[in-house]
């Protein structure tokens, strides 16, 4: 028996999301329909691969195998992609922040070069609204941005959404004292949304280190310094998600893509790539 690339697809998603409702969504299949792609791998491994509880996590055997089913429907997509669009060429100007950079584009945007090597990608990183403004601008073929509420970028193409977390160890926390953030700088969209929750919850806080790095973040949360804001899925194994009891509640975080309306096929392919990859 074969396996189903849309089993893999399914699989990735919830190992991927820790949860059934949230990879449904990210595929667009029912959570029955998830559930019956991972017995049937499961069936055709004769392995188990998820414990099945309040929260979903990969068996020893689960872990393994999702090394495998990244590599195979990579290679599956890669394989479409190529012999689909071989032959484009041209120039992409792409802007993003730069933790999604980090956490999520370094291989999808390799594997676009692998595939598209006549296309040039020109990418730069900044912070949400400096990309907006300057997109606007005509600096950006196609922008990434991340927001409060989708309607901010009412001609984004939405991406996903998903909680903002606070980040970091529990007992810098003092309810006498002002929390410690570790931030980004203005206008950054996740120092908004802190700053907010905290100030309506009558909470004080205090600015202990500010970077636009999520790499510089990450270090001084590790560091012990203060609390940091995180989206679920770019919070490092070795860091903890705070218990939602002991600070306030944050919004859900939401990305778009934006793009200029234009024929230019090197745009929308890349458009296409990374909406599918990233949602996948």
């Amino acid at each position: 028996m074969n396996i189903d690339t849309i089993a893999l697809q399914c699989f990735i998603a919830v190992a991927e999301t820790g949860s059934f409702t949230r990879a449904a969504e990210r595929v667009g299949r029912t959570q029955s329909a998830i559930s019956q792609q991972i017995s049937k791998l499961e069936g055709l491994l004769d392995k188990l691969l998820l414990v099945r509880g309040k929260a979903f996590t990969l068996t020893p055997e689960g872990e393994i195998f999702l090394g495998y089913a990244r590599r195979i429907f990579a290679l599956h997509r890669e394989a479409l992609d190529r012999f689909k669009e071989p032959e484009l060429e041209g120039e992409v100007r792409f802007g993003l922040p730069e933790n999604f950079a980090s956490v999520y584009l370094a291989e999808i945007l390799a594997d676009f070069s692998r595939i598209h090597p006549r296309i040039l990608l020109n990418i730069e990183c900044d912070l949400t609204l400096n990309l907006f403004d300057r997109f606007k601008k005509n600096e950006f073929d196609l922008v990434l941005v991340k927001m409060n509420r989708p309607e901010d970028f009412p001609n984004g193409l939405d991406v996903w959404s998903e909680p903002l977390k606070w980040v970091g160890d529990p007992s810098l926390i003092d309810p006498t004292r002002p929390v410690p953030l570790i931030m980004a700088p203005q206008p950054c969209v996740y120092r908004a949304s802190a700053i907010k929750s905290l100030e309506q919850a009558g909470r004080s806080w205090r600015l202990v280190f500010s970077s636009p790095s999520y790499a510089g973040a990450v270090a001084a949360v590790r560091a012990g310094m203060g609390i940091s804001v995180m989206p679920q899925t770019m919070i490092p194994p070795d860091l903890q998600a705070i218990d939602a009891a002991v600070l306030p509640k944050l919004a859900d975080t939401h990305t778009s893509l934006i793009k200029h309306v234009a024929n230019n096929a090197a745009v929308n392919t890349l458009e296409e790539f990374v909406l599918r990859r990233l949602k996948h």
